[in-house]
């Protein structure tokens, strides 16, 4: 027994979750991020910890941790200079890409840059056939002549991606044997060990990306670990992936790629865990952080998953938690464009300077400006005491985006609030478009530090009856990183026909992948025996270009169920596309493992009961839906389970501030999730 803690590093601020397993407390933390100072941020929590809950460093045995510093590398372009090394002819894998353009509705628009420049993309000679049989070997001369390339343009480091290396690596590693022996320390990465998959530009783009942010990645972990013996930690670090998984720092630091969506990989964790307490099956997550919204959906109590995720401009072909990024966080920029339009966002205040109201050096009106301008900021203590509202100063700049005489400054800031709605809503649109959902059936969940405020707004414009406010709202993603599971993807082409005769290769190749599995979670796990598989493939209807994802049962593969095993694909087609062709032949692509290991859980403790009418604070004047409202003030630590009471109002807590707008109706729930309905939407 000992405690658990769980740290989410984002742009803004630092979130900690404390779990103490002998007492079953939940404790919560916020401190700003140092961005500079990689580790600061997590030494400076853990000393506020042990002054604020008594909390020994040395009883933590687990630590896991999220962070951005992956995908803030691809963002801001700040990665290592790369070299390339393709087959002879195929050196303009990156910038052909895929022929479809980024934006659809753009016919200006351009692919993004390679992370790769031309310049240090070298072809060398030799060759493999589709089945991985060599029709030409490596030519020794060419690949000296690459690394003579590299060495002249100064690279760091190299990504060797040859044809049908998902097949057969052979090429791959003679040439890393070629560069090691002729670049001692040199970083190498092949293509074939980070995702092994068909299709060339995918897999090099994915291989690129990952050894784009390596030396960043790395470095940043080796000063968290240094940070934790500082603070007196002894728990091993670890590391949330993209897959909602978790796993050790040294596997982060030679597998980046994998953790390189953790941030927001761990927020959709935390939401379905939330979920699954509640009993909620269908649930959109909402994460606003200091510079974006992240949405995600929850379907029977499971986050989804997808491949091609966005990192920035650059779409990452490994399994992740599928989350859209909108770009409207709390510290998204509000201004007036040369037309007097009142524009909000990308650009953000971050953490430094960040908002005006935060008196750190920010000059330009965000959205939390525009939240302390109507009232429903500043009333209370903000981040764990960390922030001093300047209310004033807030007033000010959202004063200066005024474009007619006489324009209130709480108009506006209503305006910034609406604008950023607009935003959301054609971003949550497009999700709920490709996942064929009606969110008037979901219930929305809301958390990071701003999404609690904006909750309300949003739901009332997607028409979604209920809104779910977990308890730790603004923590909720470090909350993630300690309920997410030891978790990792494993796939191996296989690119032939469902047929009998092919049954006994999809079984053998199975084993190959299990035995993968049982070695790599051996490595993270003290008892691997208890680790948990599910076995999928990805299949397609033969002349298809594209395949689907389908989930397979283990004993139907072993047991040569051929039927079973058709009949699965089928009814996935039929439910993704309302169609499915029973008499035609169908194709194997690939088969995939997911093998994990679940953690231990916290079990949170009910609440006391009371049917009295919840006692405010003080009364408060408040700006919502176009005029001033006197509106009781909460505090959330006050709020028993099952006390209700009718918006308008505001509930404060140290990781967030709870915006209820005029009739909303709110309960708390029996562990204090705080439930909100729409009467308006009921009523209808």
């Amino acid at each position: 027994m000992g405690l658990r803690i769980g740290v989410d590093i984002g742009g803004s601020f630092t979130d900690f979750a404390v779990f103490n397993e002998e007492s079953g407390s939940l404790h919560s933390l916020k401190v700003f991020s140092r961005p500079d100072q990689p580790g600061q941020e997590v030494l400076h929590g853990i000393q506020e910890l042990v002054k604020r809950y008594a909390i020994n460093p040395a009883d933590i045995h687990y630590f896991t941790h999220g962070t951005t510093v992956g995908v803030n590398a691809v963002v801001q372009k700040k990665g290592a200079k790369l070299g390339l090394i393709t087959n002879r002819y195929f050196e303009d894998v990156l910038a052909l890409g895929r022929l479809k353009t980024p934006d659809m509705y753009n016919l200006h628009s351009l692919r993004p840059t390679p992370l790769v420049a031309r310049e240090h993309v070298f072809g060398i000679d030799g060759r493999l056939d589709a089945t991985g049989r060599e029709l030409n070997s490596i030519n020794v001369p060419s690949v000296l002549t690459a690394i003579e390339g590299l060495r002249a343009a100064g690279c760091e480091g190299v990504v060797i991606a040859l044809l049908h290396a998902y097949r057969n690596p052979v090429h791959e590693k003679q040439v890393q044997a070629l560069i090691e022996q002729a670049m001692p320390g040199f970083f190498v990465c092949c293509s074939s060990d980070v995702w092994p998959t068909i299709r060339e530009f995918e897999r090099t783009q994915t291989a690129v990306i990952g050894a784009y942010v390596q030396p960043r990645v790395a470095h940043y972990l080796g000063a968290l670990q240094q940070a934790l013996k500082q603070a007196g930690v002894g728990a091993e670090l670890k590391v949330t992936k993209s897959n909602g998984g978790v796993m050790s720092a040294e596997s982060g630091k030679a597998e980046c790629v994998q953790m390189i969506l953790s941030g927001t990989a761990s927020g959709v964790m935390g939401a379905a865990w939330v979920a699954r307490q509640c009993g909620r099956e269908n649930v959109m997550s909402l994460d606003i952080g200091g510079t974006t919204a992240d949405v995600a959906l929850i379907v029977k109590g499971e986050a989804q998953y997808d491949t091609g995720e966005y990192i920035g401009d650059y779409q990452i072909h490994i399994p992740s938690v599928s989350v859209t990024s909108i770009g409207d966080g709390g510290g998204s920029v509000a201004r007036v464009d040369e037309f007097g339009v009142l524009k909000v966002g990308p650009e953000s205040a971050g953490s430094t300077p960040g908002p005006v109201c935060y008196g750190r050096g920010g000059s330009q009106p965000t959205i939390t400006d525009a939240f302390v301008t109507l009232g429903i900021l500043g009333q209370a203590q903000l981040g764990y005491n960390s922030v001093n509202v300047d209310v004033a100063a807030a007033k000010a700049a959202i004063g200066t985006l005024a474009t007619q005489p006489g324009q209130s400054i709480e108009s506006i800031a209503e305006s910034i609030i609406n604008v950023s709605v607009s935003g959301m809503y054609a971003g949550i649109s497009r999700l709920v478009s490709r996942f064929g959902i009606d969110p008037r059936a979901f219930s929305l969940m809301p958390f990071g530090g701003a999404g609690p405020m904006m909750a309300c707004y949003l739901a009332r414009a997607m028409r979604m009856r209920e809104i779910l406010v977990p308890l730790i709202p603004g923590v909720l993603s470090a909350l993630g990183g300690l309920v997410a599971d030891v978790k990792n993807d494993f796939v191996r082409i296989i690119y032939c026909d469902l047929t009998a005769d092919r049954l006994p290769l999809l079984e053998a190749e199975y084993q190959r992948l299990e035995s993968q599995a049982r070695d790599w979670l051996s490595h993270e796990v003290a008892d691997a025996r208890r680790g948990q598989f599910r076995l999928s493939a990805e299949m397609r209807y033969k002349g298809q270009s594209f395949e689907i994802e389908t989930p397979l049962q283990r004993d139907d593969l072993a047991q040569g169920n051929l039927a079973a095993l058709r009949d699965a694909f089928h009814q996935q087609h039929q439910h993704l596309y309302a169609y499915s062709d029973r008499d035609a032949l169908i194709q194997v692509v690939s088969l995939r493992l997911v093998v994990s290991m679940p953690t231990p859980k916290p079990q949170l403790e009910p609440l006391p009961q009371s049917d009295d009418a919840p006692i405010p604070t003080q009364q408060i004047d408040v700006w919502m839906s176009g005029g001033y409202h006197t509106v009781p003030l909460y505090q959330r630590s006050q709020l028993t389970a099952g006390q209700q009471f009718t918006g308008p109002a505001v509930i404060t807590q140290s990781d967030t501030t709870i915006a209820v707008l005029p009739d909303f109706h709110a309960q708390v729930d029996a562990t204090g999730n705080l439930i909100l309905t729409d009467l308006t939407h009921t009523a209808k």
